[in-house]
């Protein structure tokens, strides 16, 4: 507490200060919940325990669950570090199912806060103008005395609104309260006055939930929401950039020494934008627009290569996702296995091995398969060891289809029924699930069980035009027909066979359009990115900022340094086999 200015000496040694519980109680509940949540944090970004991260959790959920009911008001910048904390952990282990109610609560928590520092801008616009009012000597005396009254009512309101509930809880420092309300606009405190301190600017922050929006809402479908928050989001980010100095032109050599940490994290945040921009893009077969995103990705890492590192597996990854999906399967699966060797996260490695297997199975040759059973083989039989079902449910839908490629029927179809099991109750992913079906409709079928066929491929048609996925329809329409046509269901036969001409039609014009492109031979060719070399100098600069190391699930805070590989949650985990069956047509 702080005594009274101007009191004297004396009295002063004799005082005894008046102590406010109520705001002590509450200071000493967010100093607990700061070390609860850093320390999640640091788990997190370790993972070398996961009891250790379930009981680091449960100590966030024990502290918050201790607050007053008005928690949200008193300690936004801990709402945000904590419920992010936990959607990164629930999208780590893939528990999908739990990740909606977090992201809805720091989504209404986020358009709240917009809504109060929209009001408070008006607000002090108008304070302003009455302020160059009151400055013109020629205001009369009773005009003057209402703009006064109204000038001390709408900083009143300013005051109510912007300062936090220690005044209201009786810490009445004027200099705490214009300080608190200074930074109220652009800070999210993660404790009360005088700690202070943040994890993340607002805008980062910010930024940060409407990335897990996306990420959240991609696998399902939601793309009009995704497009929506991807633009506003980079939008944020590209402001922020310019702020540091970051315009057209500017590479990493001419960053100030200050920038680089902040933009490290910009940076970051725009390229997991851009890398969900392409999926969103090539699930609903827009290669033009995936095009442009991706070769914003690779102009991005040109100029700024140490920084963004981490991304460039990912480029080359997401390179050999654009080939698939355009029918170029030989170069697919060279970016694949580039993109394995560029990084040591063996979650990023095995999606990369099987994803290159796939592409060789669509390629179709004994040598293609042969090479693909080597790829896929060594990931399946560690499968169990990794965290969550992601990594278990790609492989699984690509061994299946070395196994259907193999004529082992039967076990290819216990391996892809666990695997749409897994898809179903933990992603979510409905391309997956949608591409899963086409595959256990086409082994039904294989299999004479055309009752099955049908009810299944059925299931995957109304997917894949839930979303707008031409490529994966084309393939499903394509098992229709020759169930049709086994049936002898002529009239439903015909009209299939209209319907996927109409499809086929639609792709050719988009492979068309990408493959004349000034963008698509540089994509798809089998070569790497060609950076300019740093001095040694410049090297040790920006590698001094660890953005490199930044997981890219958790940026990381200040001073605080991730020492594991970079492992990313919104890997397109969707593997494109549905554009393995429009390639026969």
């Amino acid at each position: 507490m702080q005594l009274c200015k101007g009191v004297n000496f004396n009295w002063a040694c004799h005082y005894q200060p008046m102590c406010n519980y109520g705001y002590l109680s509450k200071h000493l509940q967010s100093t607990r919940m700061f070390f609860a949540t850093s320390k999640l944090h640091v788990h997190l970004m370790q993972w070398d325990d996961v009891d250790m991260v379930e009981r680091a959790l449960a100590r966030c959920d024990e502290v918050w669950n201790s607050f007053e009911l008005n928690k949200t008001q008193q300690c936004l910048g801990l709402l945000f570090y904590n419920e992010l904390l936990h959607i990164f952990y629930r999208f780590r282990i893939c528990d999908y199912k739990n990740i909606a109610q977090h992201i809805d609560k720091l989504d209404a928590a986020m358009k709240a806060d917009l809504q109060k520092t929209e009001h408070v801008q008006k607000l002090t616009s108008e304070l302003n103008t009455i302020n160059q009012t009151l400055s013109d000597p020629a205001m009369k005396q009773r005009d003057c005395s209402m703009l006064i009254e109204k000038r001390a009512l709408l900083k009143q309101q300013l005051v109510t609104i912007t300062t936090s509930n220690s005044v209201a809880q009786g810490y009445t420092d004027s200099t705490s309260v214009e300080y608190e309300r200074r930074l109220s606009a652009d800070k999210l405190e993660l404790a009360p006055y005088p700690i202070d301190g943040e994890w993340l600017p607002k805008n980062a922050v910010y930024a940060l939930v409407d990335l897990t929006v996306v990420m959240f809402g991609r696998p399902k479908g939601h793309f009009k929401e995704c497009t929506k928050r991807i633009q506003s989001g980079t939008q944020v980010i590209k402001v922020e950039l310019s702020k540091l100095g970051i315009t057209d032109g500017v590479r990493e050599v001419d960053l100030q020494h200050s920038a680089i940490w902040m933009a490290g994290v910009y940076l970051m945040l725009l390229m997991q934008f851009l890398e969900n921009k392409v999926a969103v893009d090539l699930t609903r077969a827009d290669f033009i627009e995936a095009q442009e995103a991706l070769v914003q990705m690779r102009g991005w890492y040109i100029r700024f290569p140490t920084i963004l590192h981490a991304c460039e597996s990912i480029i080359e990854m997401l390179r050999g996702q654009y080939s698939h999906s355009v029918g170029c399967f030989d170069e697919a699966a060279f970016h694949f296995v580039e993109a394995a060797k560029l990084t040591e996260s063996k979650s990023i490695q095995a999606t990369c091995q099987v994803y290159a297997a796939v592409s060789y199975i669509c390629i179709g040759d004994a040598e293609s398969s042969s090479q693909a059973l080597d790829l896929i083989g060594p990931v399946y039989r560690v499968m169990d060891s990794f965290i969550g079902a992601r990594e278990k449910t790609s492989v699984l839908f690509g061994y299946g289809l070395l196994l259907m490629k193999q004529q082992n029927l039967q076990e290819a179809r216990i391996r892809l029924a666990t695997g749409l099991q897994l898809t179903h109750s933990n992603l979510g992913n409905l391309q997956l699930v949608s591409q899963y079906l086409t595959v256990l409709g086409s082994l039904a079928l294989a299999l004479h069980d055309t009752v099955q066929a049908r009810e299944i491929l059925r299931s995957a048609l109304t997917l894949a035009k839930k979303l707008n996925d031409v490529p994966t329809q084309i393939w499903v329409l394509s098992v229709l027909s020759a169930l049709y046509q086994e049936l002898g269901e002529r009239g439903n036969e015909m009209e299939n066979a209209e319907y996927q001409r109409k499809k086929i039609d639609d792709l050719h014009k988009r492979f068309a359009d990408a493959y004349a492109s000034i963008h698509h031979t540089a994509l798809i060719n089998k070569d790497k990115i060609e950076v300019h070399q740093l001095q040694e100098s410049d090297s040790k600069r920006a590698m001094a900022s660890q953005s490199m190391k930044v997981d890219l699930d958790i940026p990381e805070s200040i001073g605080l340094a991730s020492s594991t590989p970079v492992k990313s949650s919104s890997r397109l985990v969707d593997l494109d086999s549905g554009r393995r069956g429009k390639r026969k047509i």
